[in-house]
């Protein structure tokens, strides 16, 4: 039985919302998993909640230490920023609890490599292409000083990132097209529930 849902989808398809409704269920009980990352903290999140956010040089020694579970690098127009999990004792399978974390299908496969693919229950989210770009600019917008280029760059690299060729490579077959949050989140509910 999947005792970690993991939550993929390209960029500005809604995952930090439904990640944070899925959150707030009290029925599903999901304790979340801080990833780390090198990139600088964007306006409105905060350590530890959204990430925690290290230097290249912590990145490096939790890497030699074995403790990095996966990691990803991006090579921005504003320099190389890692994303990755760390196992730091946040994720204790058979311990009762049930998890959830949001990545790549990169980040799902070494996931599956790590906690065996038993552990792990995959939540692909689908948007589309224009909507996507069009939430992508309003956030961007948000921004003390808006990234646009970095934000032109990750949505590019997401068609090759979640190229349908990856996702069936992966194994993934479900898919929650979030049209609208409360029902695309209503769905996943009932999706988790039901192979618990």
């Amino acid at each position: 039985m999947p005792e970690i849902a993991f939550l993929m989808g390209k960029s500005s398809s809604g995952k930090d919302n439904i990640f944070k409704a899925l959150v707030g269920d009290k029925e599903l009980n999901l304790k979340t998993v801080i990833m780390y990352t090198t990139r600088p903290m964007r306006a409105g999140e905060k350590e530890g909640v959204e990430y925690y956010y290290v230097d290249n040089e912590k990145a490096l020694e939790l890497e030699a230490a074995d403790k990095v579970i996966e990691m990803r690098t991006y090579n921005t127009v504003y320099g190389e920023w890692k994303y990755f999990t760390v196992d730091d004792g946040q994720i204790r399978l058979g311990s009762g609890d049930k998890y959830i974390v949001i990545g790549t299908i990169e980040a799902y496969n070494k996931f599956c490599a790590y906690f065996g693919k038993e552990a792990i229950l995959p939540i692909y989210i689908e948007v589309d292409d224009g909507i996507r770009l069009m939430r992508a600019i309003n956030r961007e917008q948000k921004q003390e000083v808006p990234q646009y280029e970095e934000m032109c760059r990750r949505f590019l690299a997401d068609q090759n990132d979640f190229s349908e060729e990856n996702i069936l490579k992966a194994g993934i077959w479900k898919r929650f097209e979030n049209h609208n949050l409360d029902e695309c989140v209503k769905e996943i509910v009932n999706y988790i529930k039901s192979v618990q």
